[in-house]
């Protein structure tokens, strides 16, 4: 299987985090900045964490999908700054709409690239159980933890093998290329589900005596630091609440 961005791998990951830290500033930027919680009071943090993204994506040595987002983002913030106060009706709309979208739904989207791309199941697995979280949540999550990775890189087996075929634009028609190749991977889909629920249960999960992982997490001086960036952002709207932060 060919290896992509989302493969997890524990080689080239740059910065190291503990993986509950990666899932706090997952959920922190799904509040603030896809959310747009606290509103003015926090409109300063979010340059910030949308810069995490970027920084963690080109520590774990993956340029490609970092380079495409600071153009995506970059280019969304660029085209509402100079072109959403010049135009009016639909153009206005669209600009507004797209860029809005693009500049909200990016951060939390290449965020969740580095979690899942950087973070292996047993680390994954060892997180949830520091955590205390029960072995019905632990199970499903460590299964769909590998689904999307792997249905990922069935999807660009497919594709290889299709152009190899000649089944392409121009090849064939729209509705034949589609079908060639949804069809298999619905096939592999229902296919990976099986084994990696197999494999779930082959490693223990969900069994009666307690699992052991051999993978080491723990907090480290980065951790610290992106945990002390996460927490401002909540401590600024339990000031607002107390009225000692306008």
């Amino acid at each position: 299987m060919l290896s992509g961005m989302f493969q997890a791998s524990i080689k080239n990951r740059g910065l190291i985090l503990d993986p509950r830290t990666k899932f706090l500033l997952l959920f922190t930027m799904s509040i603030f900045v896809l959310g747009g919680a606290g509103g003015n009071i926090t409109s300063y943090l979010m340059p910030v964490f949308c810069a995490v993204p970027a920084i963690a994506l080109f520590s774990a040595k993956r340029i490609k999908p970092a380079i495409v987002y600071l153009l995506l983002f970059s280019g969304a913030i660029l085209t509402t700054y100079f072109f959403a106060g010049r135009t009016h009706g639909l153009a206005h709309f669209l600009i507004i709409g797209i860029c809005g979208i693009l500049s909200r739904f990016l951060p939390c989207i290449m965020m969740g690239t580095y979690l899942i791309s950087t973070t292996t199941v047993s680390e994954f697995t060892a997180a949830m159980q520091r955590l205390h979280f029960s072995e019905k949540i632990i199970i499903p999550l460590s299964v769909m933890f590998r689904f999307f990775p792997t249905v990922f890189d069935e999807f660009r087996s497919i594709n290889m093998a299709m152009k190899m075929r000649g089944i392409q634009f121009g090849g064939v028609g729209a509705a034949k290329m589609i079908e060639y190749r949804l069809v298999p991977l619905m096939t592999c889909c229902v296919k990976i589900g099986e084994e990696l629920s197999a494999a779930a249960l082959t490693r223990g999960l969900g069994g009666e005596v307690k699992r052991t992982n051999i993978c080491k997490i723990g907090f480290h001086l980065q951790d610290y630091l992106v945990l002390s960036l996460c927490v401002i952002p909540y401590l600024l709207l339990v000031l607002r609440c107390f009225g000692l932060f306008a």
